[in-house]
């Protein structure tokens, strides 16, 4: 099988995943310099884009799982973000895609996000990764048409774990520092997924027979406020956190005067998943509660 982002953050755990089930995995990454997990046999493919040569790679492969992608970026330095966007995260897709059919790969499962559906309900408020993800699913529903192969398409919404990117490691290097944290009034409901859950779900969508006719949204089950899940964070790593009343209202004026306006709407607004279509498709359950995923994440990291 072969898992694209290798290399990554959810890339990498959902290979560790599949060796321990018995998988054999092959993990593509951009750069040679680029670790995977041991056990997996790196491939090198440099950039992705509609132009990638997917042939090596897909060689004897009967299974893809297509993390690779282009996510937020903090400092935007692309004059178009969104043409980078599309190249990486639609064109490669289609471009995989395509040539996956033309191996005679039997699934391919789509890590898509949640700001998919997003992109789909508020096309206006979408920013350009949502969009992209968006497009990258139309594109592989396109590039599989007529085929025999069966494609799962997942959205998870913020994903966890040890050594976790992005606002989740954020928050919890904040809490760890002790810094105080001006959140507590805050009633919001977000999902979230722990990494092993994710890993889990991967597994299920590749032993399913036909594809799900929709994308296939996931969380752990449980959904949390920010308030609850910094407090959550602060009792797996062992630094209680110190969270402060401020009005929601509040700190979002304050981050867009700060040019965090995206960050705030993350801390400060509301995605909720229902696991009922994953449930019904694939015949999957979280493995593990948010506590436990927590528990995971800061086991090596508590005081």
């Amino acid at each position: 099988m072969l898992i694209t982002g290798a290399n990554g953050f959810a890339g990498a755990a959902i290979a560790r995943h599949l060796l321990v089930q018995g998988w054999q995995v092959r993990g593509s990454v951009r750069r040679g310099e680029a670790a995977v997990p041991a056990g997996v046999e790196k491939i090198v493919t440099g950039p992705i884009d509609g132009t990638t040569d997917w042939t090596g790679p897909l060689s004897g492969i009967d299974s893809v799982v297509h993390c690779a992608a282009r996510v937020h970026v903090l400092r935007e330095r692309e004059a178009d973000p969104l043409a980078a966007f599309r190249r990486a995260n639609v064109e490669a897709t289609q471009r995989l895609a395509a040539q996956a059919v033309g191996s005679g790969v039997g699934h391919f499962v789509f890590l898509s996000s949640i700001g998919a559906a997003k992109a789909a309900s508020d096309p206006d408020a979408a920013n350009a990764y949502q969009r992209s993800k968006l497009e990258a699913e139309a594109a592989l529903r396109q590039a599989a048409a007529g085929s025999q192969m069966i494609v799962v398409m997942l959205r998870p919404p913020l994903i966890y774990g040890p050594a976790a990117p992005g606002n989740f490691a954020r928050l919890a290097r904040l809490i760890a520092a002790g810094r105080p944290l001006p959140v507590a009034s805050l009633t919001n409901r977000r999902s979230q997924i722990f990494v092993g859950n994710l890993a889990g779900a991967v597994e299920a969508a590749l032993a399913c027979r036909t594809s799900p006719p929709k994308p296939l949204a996931l969380s752990d089950g449980e959904d949390l406020s920010t308030a609850e899940l910094a407090a959550r964070i602060g009792r797996a790593c062992g630094r209680p956190a110190r969270l402060l009343p401020c009005p929601a209202g509040l700190l979002r004026l304050g981050a867009r005067l700060l040019g965090q306006g995206a960050a705030a709407e993350a801390m400060t607004g509301s995605l909720t998943v229902d696991n009922g279509a994953i449930g019904r498709e694939l015949g999957w359950t979280p493995a593990f509660s948010v506590d436990e995923g927590l528990d995971l994440t800061f086991r090596d990291a508590t005081p």
